[in-house]
């Protein structure tokens, strides 16, 4: 529903890029000796020659029109070069349209806020621009101008006769022209300009229309094609207008522009502005009524977006006619291929834009075979997202049974889930949309965790990034939730010293090696000659000098189990430690996850001993006292067999690769009767 917003009071300069037939010059690009020939995009189904995406300039000028076909193309005009689009997952693939349509953005970005409308779409708010030009160096002074701006067209101004470009000059460089309408010409000349740019960079021309508002830069853009540019002063708006059909203005070519015709009679603007604001109001509502009104009279106070990149990702795919999926086989066959090209694109983005999506969303057409009233929707169905192929693919069918299941009413209970009772889709689409862009300077969820000083040896450093493993396997509700947070974590933690990743990153790198999430855990050391002796000062003293304690030892070969792909030896958790072990405990060095984990198939002994704090004298009454009461937890321990391995895949894949190791091995030794609860720690 379109929504009224007031019309800033202060001038803009609103300019719509169009490219001129794009995906032709995409393909001329690559074979040059296309430029100049009649030429047109075909899509990758070769059903009579396939339908035609683009048709050059060229190919226009025998009749050839975007509904034809190929086949009806060649008949036309015999010249005519025919280029298939690329194909990829059974589907076309737009990647090479949208990287070109990237590279002028990148160009056009230079001299104003951007928003990206399609793949060869663009706004540009070049007030500030225009206002600098204007200030320090307006039209009126300019020698010489750029002749692509001399070839603008200018609304309201006529242009018979052949000084054209002459009166074009005069009312660029107007001195007693309105501040508007400077404006307007300073951002003619910085849109001319850009125009040259492109083509001399990229070897691609477009269009372009300059105006006070979006609606009517748009509207102006496509006006005088190819490669021109059609600039609207304020004085020319209602000219421009009124003899404009409902149908060409947007928004209106839908219900609404129907509506208007069939109960006001409105077939032109210029119809419009026989309403009052009242009138209009108690026929469409007051926000719809006030747009209508507005719209009549050209006014928008709709914002260019700083928006490049775009706001969601997609990939769909028709199939009409004889080609409807009618079984779910196909369904799943289909949606598979849509996933995994979302997928690809998700993955491009994060990697090169560090962004996030939050919802994936399905979107299909539907008809029922024996329903002579088949116009009922298919519902549109959504959930949290989450990275990965075979998720995206999962959750997507999940959502297409939802869809089916509200689509088919009553008729949905007479069948199986997989059975198809006489529908046909005729659309498929997935979409991944709430993007968020990662803040610049946080790093992995290991920055959050409290730090501890490695006695012996350094892990490697991470990235300051976040890379694509840690934070993909995220659900969407967990990043939608935590989304707030990440905007604003320096203000609603900067108090805490050392939570924030950034700040804490310098004194982290300085203090230790910041390796995997394994070094958070403890080491487990099977035995200890000093184990049951008592502390001296001498032996935590030497360790600060470079001495070889047994402790030492034992961190060095677990670390080197870790980096060569040793077994662990044993796998067990043991006691927390209370309050007064916390200085002691900072001595300690970090080792493997398998740590937490318990094995069975040790005696006794071994797991005493393991449990035991490494290196740190400790009596074995005092150990049972901290089992079984105060402030200390109990251990527990669990079978092997039953850990569901869906868990282990959302763990870190070097993590991933470590348990999997010992689960191998737990396998080949003797069943225990040890079970599950033993692994949790119980209840205070």
């Amino acid at each position: 529903m379109p929504v009224a917003k007031p019309e800033s009071s202060d001038a803009r300069v609103i300019a719509h890029i169009d490219m001129d037939c794009f995906y032709v010059q995409v393909e001329q690009r690559k074979q040059p000796e296309l430029r100049g020939l009649p030429t047109a995009v075909v899509q990758y189904n070769s059903w009579k020659g396939g339908g035609l995406i683009a048709v050059s300039y060229e190919a226009r000028k025998f009749g050839v029109k975007r509904s034809m076909r190929g086949d009806e193309a060649k008949y036309v005009c015999p010249e005519i070069q025919l280029v298939q689009v690329p194909v990829a997952h059974g589907k076309a693939d737009l990647k090479i349209y949208r990287n070109a349509g990237s590279e002028v953005v990148s160009i056009l970005a230079r001299k104003g806020r951007c928003e990206r409308a399609s793949i060869d779409e663009v706004y540009l708010d070049l007030t500030d621009a225009a206002e600098t030009m204007l200030a320090e160096n307006p039209p009126e002074s300019l020698e010489d101008i750029n002749d692509e701006a001399l070839k603008s067209h200018i609304v309201g101004l006529a242009e018979d006769g052949s000084d054209v470009k002459e009166k074009v000059k005069n009312w660029l460089c107007r001195t007693d022209a309105s501040h508007r309408d400077k404006l307007l010409a300073c951002g003619a000349l910085i849109v001319a300009e850009l125009r040259a740019q492109v083509f001399m960079e990229t070897e691609f021309t477009c269009s372009a229309g300059i105006a006070h508002n979006k609606i009517l830069a748009k509207l102006t853009s496509g006006m005088n094609k190819p490669a021109q540019q059609t600039v609207v002063p304020s004085v020319s708006v209602k000219e421009l207008l009124a003899p404009l059909p409902i149908k060409k203005m947007k928004q209106l070519g839908g219900k609404l522009g129907d509506s208007l015709k069939s109960n006001l009679g409105v077939s032109t603007i210029g119809d419009l502005l026989q309403f009052s604001t009242e009138k209009l109001q108690e026929c469409y509502g007051i926000n719809t009524g006030t747009w209508l009104w507005n719209i009549a009279r050209g006014i928008s106070g709709e914002k260019v977006e700083g928006r490049i990149l775009p706001k969601s990702h997609g990939s769909g795919k028709s199939f009409p006619g004889p080609h409807a999926l009618r079984t779910i086989g196909l369904v799943e066959h289909w949606l598979n291929e849509l996933c995994q090209e979302l997928s690809e694109r998700l993955v491009a983005d994060f990697e090169q834009n560090k962004r996030i999506a939050h919802t994936l969303t399905l979107n299909a057409r539907a008809y029922m075979l024996r329903d002579t009233n088949s116009q009922k929707k298919f519902p549109s169905k959504s959930s949290p997202l989450r990275y990965g192929i075979a998720k995206i693919q999962e959750d997507a069918l999940n959502l297409f049974h939802a869809g089916i299941h509200d689509y088919m009413g009553s008729y949905a209970s007479k069948g199986e889930k997989n059975q198809n009772n006489g529908w046909g889709i005729t659309a498929l689409s997935v979409s991944a949309s709430k993007i968020f862009t990662i803040p610049r300077g946080t790093g992995t969820i290991m920055n959050f965790f409290p730090t501890q000083s490695l006695a012996c040896c350094a892990s490697p450093q991470l990235s300051g990034d976040a890379s694509m493993h840690e934070v993909v396997q995220l659900t969407a509700a967990e990043i939608e939730s935590g989304s707030k947070e990440f905007t604003t974590a320096k203000e609603s933690i900067g108090g805490i010293p050392g939570m924030y990743p950034r700040d804490q990153k310098r004194k982290i790198q300085e203090d230790k090696g910041i390796g995997s999430i394994m070094g958070f855990f403890e080491v487990p050391v099977q035995s200890c000659p000093s184990l049951n002796q008592e502390p001296h000062e001498e032996t935590s003293r030497s360790s600060g000098h470079g001495s070889e304690s047994c402790w030492q030892k034992n961190q060095a070969e677990s670390q080197n189990r870790l980096l060569y792909g040793e077994q662990p030896q044993c796998l067990s958790v043991g006691p927390t430690m209370n309050p007064q072990e916390g200085k002691r405990k900072k001595l300690q060095g970090t080792s493997s996850i398998l740590r937490f984990l318990k094995s069975s198939k040790y005696s006794t002994h071994d797991r005493i001993e393991i449990f035991q704090e490494p290196c740190v004298p400790s009596s074995s009454g005092e150990m049972r006292a901290r089992g079984s009461g105060g402030s200390e937890r109990g251990e527990w321990s669990y079978k092997a067999n039953e850990i569901d391995p869906t868990v282990i895949d959302e763990l870190p894949p070097h993590i991933q690769q470590e348990v999997w190791s010992w689960l191998k091995q737990s396998h080949s030794s003797k069943p225990s009767s040890s079970t599950i609860t033993r692994y949790f720690f119980p209840p205070k």
